[in-house]
């Protein structure tokens, strides 16, 4: 058995989930922040139509 060659395989596995952990950790941070962007945006949606229920309720069209 070769110790030296368990040794670097087992190195470069931990160093490979070591970096799929961050690379997960930064991908989750990004969703938190755009659904906290999203919420945002929807409560600030439901504010305008608490000012002006008829907002967006009407359009004109022509063809």
């Amino acid at each position: 058995m070769d110790i030296a060659g368990v040794s670097t395989a087992l190195s470069n596995v931990s160093m490979q989930s070591r970096i799929g952990t961050a690379v997960l950790d930064k991908a989750m941070e990004t969703n938190k922040t755009l659904g906290e962007g999203l919420v945002e945006m929807i409560d600030s949606a439901a504010m305008e139509r608490s000012v002006n229920p008829d907002v967006g309720s009407y359009f004109d069209m022509r063809v």
